[in-house]
């Protein structure tokens, strides 16, 4: 009877951790529709700025702003974008993978990057490896504002513009679907192939000059990037959750299953053993 009480003890533990994931499930495919909506909500404002310094780029060639010219690359910083917690399947391992390849295959000493991390997996990660994190988010709300990461955002810029690192690749994961998403590498900084990404054909008329507002708008629209990125991310997370939970949900069924199917056996057995016990004593009593 003890192995029963076992196999009893095991299926009540897994009913409660699925609930558990059945909750975490639910939860995460509320927080999955808005930060989708968020996400969405975010392009029209990237495509018109995007629209808007590609022209004026266009126009000013000769503009020799720091974010529009490549340089000899002695520095190269990576921003990551990751949660600050796991069971989200493979959305952290994913993209921490992507970055220490990158990493691998360019550098050949820690001298040569640097890290700004959005997400304590990330930054952990790359901190226990000895790598220079110097900046970094943690403890962001499932539903971001710019507010909230505009420190570093602008640092990552800024550090760019005073020559700190010569050039800016941000990973994340871009939001496909419910189920699916992809791990993205960006290079935010120089913005070299801006007026080639936008194509647009409008007409604008600048106050006081092109230049003048072009100064203004490339921090503006390298930070958007990031922040585009944030959200991208954000909507990938939350799916990623979702999935994960909904899998250890179905495993936890698979496995309630197959403990009650051995508990009745079992049950059945120790029955089928008791009977046997009382015939076999009544048979020696005759």
């Amino acid at each position: 009877m003890a192995s029963l009480r076992d196999i009893k003890s095991k299926i009540t533990s897994t009913k409660k951790t699925s609930q558990i994931t059945k909750a975490m499930q639910m939860v995460s495919a509320s927080k999955l529709s808005r930060a989708e909506e968020n996400a969405k909500a975010y392009v029209p404002y990237m495509a018109k700025i995007q629209e808007v310094v590609g022209a004026i780029a266009s126009g000013t060639s000769d503009s020799g702003h720091p974010m529009l010219t490549s340089r000899p690359v002695k520095k190269t910083a990576y921003l990551v974008i990751t949660s600050d917690r796991g069971l989200a399947g493979a959305y952290n391992s994913n993209v921490i993978r992507a970055v220490a390849n990158a990493i691998a295959e360019r550098h050949s000493s820690k001298d040569e990057y640097v890290v700004l991390a959005i997400g304590r997996m990330g930054r952990d990660f790359f901190q226990k490896r000895g790598s220079n994190v110097i900046g970094e988010v943690i403890g962001l709300p499932d539903q971001p504002a710019f507010s909230d990461i505009k420190e570093i955002a602008r640092r990552a810029v800024g550090m760019f513009t005073d020559g700190t690192y010569d050039e800016l690749y941000m990973y994340y994961n871009h939001f496909v679907s419910a189920i699916s998403s992809e791990v993205t590498e960006k290079k935010v900084l120089p913005l070299t192939d801006i007026a080639v990404e936008t194509g647009t054909t409008a007409s604008y008329e600048f106050e006081p000059s092109a230049e003048a507002i072009l100064e203004v708008l490339l921090p503006q629209y390298a930070e958007s990037l990031i922040f585009g990125a944030l959200l991208d991310g954000k909507a990938s997370e939350h799916a990623s959750r979702m999935s994960a939970m909904k899998s250890a949900t179905d495993n936890a069924a698979d496995l309630i299953s197959n403990l009650t199917l051995v508990y009745n056996r079992a049950r059945q057995a120790a029955i089928t053993q008791e009977i046997t016990e009382i015939v076999g004593g009544a048979a020696a009593l005759e």
